[in-house]
């Protein structure tokens, strides 16, 4: 799909997941196909805005709870990529669920990523202008930074990892190329550690709040910042296919 297409869903069947057959959540882009499976309509909000779970404002109507399955095709032909599938599901959440919000900052608990004492450890990027950055990590976390700005990783933590919103505090304006490891625990979101397993390993690396600083030069603080969080106006059960 062409990179500057904005893509809506051009056909499109919303209906409730079948509780009765318990299975996992997940989104799918298969080509030109975009699947949403056992998914609540928060869980939706969140991947199409790209906001954390506790970025949505309490209060919220209790059917946003309910879980729906989403199969259809874009407008536009191609294969959509992540920013544009999450604008298919912002288009279907306005048209189909008629979700009308509007955004307050409010401070909240938060993780903020600040300079250490000593100074960073990072490196500038090599990459050059208009080249393509990267996020991208396996399991267990290894992951490797390319043309990132601070803001940018900090929202990529918030997204990837943490239990908490993120915010840049480090007053950073570069760029940066970098690497990290680190050992998961149970509050984490991705790749979660079982039962501490990995705790009597030896040369398992450290947590995530020991590696930011030993290996980047920066702090993870959990703190209260003030942090956009969408306050839900209306939502309704979703029309008819």
């Amino acid at each position: 799909m062409p990179a500057d297409a904005e893509p809506s869903f051009e056909v499109v069947t919303i209906k409730p997941s079948d509780t009765s057959a318990p299975h996992g959540r997940s989104i799918r882009i298969n080509g030109r196909q975009v699947r949403a499976d056992n998914m609540s309509v928060r869980d939706l909000i969140v991947y199409a805005y790209g906001l954390h779970v506790r970025q949505i404002a309490h209060g919220a109507p209790s059917f946003i709870e309910r879980n729906f399955d989403v199969d259809g095709v874009p407008d536009v032909t191609g294969h959509p990529n992540r920013a544009q599938s999450r604008l298919m599901f912002q288009r279907l959440l306005a048209s189909r669920f008629k979700l009308k919000f509007h955004y307050e900052s409010r401070s909240i608990p938060a993780y903020a990523i600040r300079i250490a004492k000593g100074g960073t450890r990072l490196a500038t990027t090599t990459r050059k202008p208009g080249e393509a950055n990267e996020f991208s990590y396996v399991c267990p976390p290894v992951l490797t930074v390319r043309n990132y700005s601070m803001a940018e990783f900090a929202k990529g933590m918030q997204d990837g990892f943490l239990d908490k919103p993120v915010v840049d505090q480090t007053g950073l304006k570069e760029r940066y190329d970098f690497d990290l490891k680190w050992t998961a625990d149970e509050s984490q979101t991705y790749c979660p550690a079982k039962g501490g397993e990995s705790s009597n390993d030896p040369n398992a690396p450290p947590g995530i709040y020991t590696a930011i600083q030993e290996q980047l030069g920066l702090r993870l603080v959990s703190t209260k910042a003030p942090v956009q969080v969408m306050v839900i106006d209306q939502i309704e059960t979703p029309s008819e296919n």
